[in-house]
């Protein structure tokens, strides 16, 4: 009998032969060895006992592997017909992440982002702040014109001729009218406005601009009053406005209106000085810009956007005119003009020391309140902008340059060929005519407003300096007064001069000059021979009411004073001499020195039918104040009869005005010409 031990330690002993190993002293069966044997040769011994991917880790932070003592190798049973499997590698454990330097990285970046955020954040606080909230608020960004007041025009004395009054503009926003509320608005408007139908519905039907932007503003009517505003307002229609305006007004109507002028319906000067002086006048209007909501309110957001750029006025133009010497003399003028039937008269005042221009009057005058109720020929500024041909009042610039080119004596005289001379195959005769071999002084030549006397003198002064003198005295080119389109008139050179010239234009014929040119000729003669400019402005008045006085006017001496001093004097003989034609030009208690002159008129290229009269006169003779100026174009009448009486009544008022004392003295007696026989003649 087999001992049972033997059978068991004869399987172990097989077993553990099979199996290709040897066993130990004291060692399991061969059961404990089998269930410590693993796959790939390890026993559980073998085998870690901790995480498996421990030793990649230590690897990772650098600690040294540990070293492997391998057990003794057993043997392992042969397998007769199983084929050896091929060993496999044990995979490759994941790297792990390094958690230091990935926060690291992600502090670095979070640092970047911030830094970029911040600086985004300043640019857009500093620099962007306001471009981009104009951007964003564009939508609801309404605007508000801030009209800039306009400058008045004042007299010498601060009195108002122009200025402009507090009114109210309509305007429409077609973009927030519906098709179908066109007509109703329309009829509305029509209503309270006065305008047709047909001129609104195309301001308030939606469209687009030429640029393709969409339109969202028309002015529908301007210069209202302020009750047609509120008017307007009251019926509350959807996309029509009220807005602030101005209107210019004349207090005077047509007080000084053909000096003044008058502006459109945007405010700007269309004629006159509200033309000339538009830079002065017109200030520089300022924008509102504010958040408004949205839909139907339409009204401004408490405490929301805003921006103002206030107005700028303009300045005030102050003129040299006197309001109350310009409206008697334009009264006096109209009367005057009526009564002798005249297209067309104007009159000039002038200050004879300083060439301010007190009155400067049209006829006939127009309505500045209602340009539209006036013709072109109305609004003309006769003294400025009408040319004719003088007449006899320019007999004092031949008979000027005699005496000052010493080609007559003041007290010589001139030896007439009779009472007609020729010129050119062309007579010219006198109307007081006198005997062959007559010897007519200058105040005869003045007295009589002989053709024949003043072309005698000519013919001894010469054409050149007869040109020259005209020239000096400021003919042919423009007074620079402040007037737009003033005319400058024409003379011309002796070169252009045919025979005939030798005989008319010594007396006034083919001369284009304007009335106050001439006012100017005498003014030089009342100032001792010394040409002052004339001229309209006075300053400006900045908004800050500084003042700025104008340019002051040029100045030149054109006649010696003694020479001057024998022309006022023999004009004298003009007014008081017998047989004169100036006698309806005296004023009681004043001596007057004057002339009369009867010319043409020159319309579209050709004399115009009917005469020129005029008369140009200064006093007190003995120490001249004022020089006053008036011409009329009237079917006939010479200027003794048609324009003296207007000038003496014009002057008259005007020495009571500016309390100049009546003269001392009386006008002196002239001997006006010398018979054959060389006894003296009066007439």
């Amino acid at each position: 009998m087999v001992p049972i031990r033997g059978r068991s330690g004869g399987a172990g002993g097989t077993a553990g032969r099979g199996s290709g190993g040897a066993t130990r002293s004291g060692s399991r069966t061969g059961i404990g060895e089998a269930r410590r044997y693993t796959p790939r040769g390890r026993t559980v011994r073998d085998a870690p006992s901790r995480d498996p991917f421990r030793p990649a880790l230590e690897l990772l932070k650098g600690e040294p592997a540990r070293a492997r003592t391998p057990e003794k190798a057993r043997p392992r049973p042969k397998a007769a017909a199983a084929p050896r499997r091929p060993v496999r590698k044990p995979k490759r454990p994941p790297r792990l992440a390094d958690p230091k330097r990935r926060l690291r990285v992600a502090t670095v970046l979070v640092f970047v982002l911030v830094t970029v955020i911040a600086g985004r954040l300043v640019t857009l606080q500093l620099t962007d702040a306001d471009q981009i909230a104009r951007e964003g608020l564009r939508d609801r960004l309404a605007h508000e014109v801030l009209f800039a007041p306009r400058g008045a025009i004042i007299d010498r004395s601060g009195h108002v001729l122009a200025q402009s009054v507090e009114a109210r503009l309509v305007f429409a926003d077609p973009s927030m009218i519906s098709a179908h509320d066109v007509g109703p608005t329309a009829e509305a408007l029509r209503g309270v406005l006065g305008i047709p139908i047909s001129e609104l519905v195309p301001k308030l039907s939606r469209k687009k601009r030429a640029d393709g932007s969409i339109d969202e503003f028309e002015y529908l009517a301007r210069g209202l009053d302020i009750a047609t505003g509120n008017a307007v307002k009251a019926l509350n229609l959807p996309g029509i406005g009220v807005g602030r305006d101005e209107r210019r007004t004349a207090p005077g109507r047509d007080l000084a209106a053909n000096l003044i002028g008058f502006t459109g319906s945007d405010g700007a000067g269309l004629t006159g000085l509200e033309w000339a002086f538009e830079d002065q006048l017109s200030g520089i209007n300022g924008l509102r810009t504010f958040e408004t909501g949205n839909g139907d309110l339409g009204t401004q957001i408490p405490g929301g956007y805003e921006e103002q750029k206030p107005a700028r006025p303009g300045s005030s133009v102050q003129l040299t005119i006197d309001r109350d010497l310009q409206y008697e003399v334009q009264q006096l003028l109209a009367v005057r003009m009526t009564a002798v039937n005249a297209d067309f008269g104007a009159a000039v005042v002038l200050d004879v020391h300083t060439g301010d221009v007190l009155a400067q009057a049209s006829f006939p005058p127009y309505d500045a309140a209602n340009p539209a109720g006036s013709t072109a020929a109305q609004r003309l500024d006769a003294p400025s902008q009408v040319v004719v041909d003088p007449g006899s009042v320019h007999k004092v610039i031949t008979l000027a340059a005699g005496l000052q080119t010493h080609a007559i004596e003041p007290d010589g005289t001139v030896t007439l060929p009779g009472g007609t001379i020729v010129k050119g195959g062309t007579p010219f005769s006198d109307t007081t005519p006198l005997r062959a071999g007559t010897k007519i002084t200058i105040p005869g030549i003045l007295a009589y407003s002989s053709n024949v006397g003043t072309i005698t003198v000519a013919d001894k002064v010469g054409p050149q300096a007869l040109y020259d003198y005209q020239l000096k005295f400021g003919l042919g080119s423009r007074t620079g007064e402040g007037m737009p389109n003033e005319a400058p008139g024409l003379v011309q050179p002796p070169s252009r001069w045919s025979g005939s010239s030798l005989g008319s234009i010594p007396i006034g014929m083919g001369v284009s000059v304007t009335p106050l040119q001439m006012a100017a000729v005498y003014a030089t003669i009342a100032n001792n021979g010394g040409y002052v400019q004339p001229h309209l402005i006075k300053a400006t008045i900045a908004p800050d009411h500084k003042v700025t006085p104008w340019a002051a006017p040029k100045t030149r001496q054109v006649l010696a004073p003694d020479c001057a001093a024998t022309l006022r004097q023999d004009l004298e003989a003009v007014v008081t001499a017998p047989g004169a034609t100036g006698h309806s030009a005296a004023v009681p208690g004043y001596r007057v020195a004057g002339k009369t002159g009867t010319g043409l008129q020159v319309k579209d290229g050709r004399y115009a039918p009917g005469e020129v009269a005029s008369f140009i006169g200064m006093a007190p003779a003995e120490a001249p104040r004022y020089v006053i100026a008036v011409f009329a174009h009237s079917p006939g009448g010479e200027g003794g009869a048609v324009a003296a009486p207007a000038f003496r009544d014009m002057m008259a008022f005007t020495l009571r005005y500016f309390q100049v004392p009546p003269s001392s003295t009386t006008a002196p007696k002239f001997t006006l010409s010398y018979g054959a026989d060389g006894a003296a003649q009066t007439r």
